[in-house]
């Protein structure tokens, strides 16, 4: 599967996590897509919702599983803007969601950021379930870096 398939779903990943930080939180966006169509959005919302738990992805994943079936997400993709945290992927595994594709590399933003996080590659956690995952990235890491670089410094 040729990465530039991704590039469109993945700029709005990257658009979302800019659109977060105009609203005032971190910047990390997400879309669900199902046979080539954006689905469902979600951006970054701690700060205004005063919830550390919610991440882009985690919010995606609110949405989905309230509206579709384990078997209907099984067949979709998430494009995150950056690749998700320990918790977003677990949260993602245990959706149901079939594949994720991200933009920022774990790493790239910590370097970015100076270090934080749970150092925990999604693949490593994926890697750990029952059930495959799959997963692309980083595609156009670029593009989701001069966000955060806008941001972190």
């Amino acid at each position: 599967m040729a990465d530039d398939i991704h590039y469109p779903f993945i700029r709005e990943a990257i658009a979302l996590a800019q659109a977060a930080v105009d609203h005032g939180n971190e910047p990390f966006g997400a879309v669900l897509v199902k046979e080539g169509a954006v689905i469902l959005r979600a951006e970054n919302t701690i700060f205004t919702e005063s919830d550390p738990t919610g991440h882009a992805e985690t919010n995606l994943v609110r949405l989905a599983g309230a509206a579709y079936s384990a078997e209907f997400l099984a067949d979709c993709t998430l494009y995150t803007s950056t690749e998700p945290c320990a918790m977003c992927a677990g949260a993602i595994y245990w959706s149901g969601i079939g594949r994720m594709v991200y933009a920022c590399s774990e790493k790239r933003l910590k370097a970015i950021v100076g270090g934080g996080g749970l150092n925990l590659p999604s693949r490593e956690v994926f890697a750990r379930g029952a059930r495959a995952v799959e997963v692309i990235g980083p595609v156009l890491e670029d593009e989701a870096v001069a966000v955060h670089l806008a941001y972190w410094r």
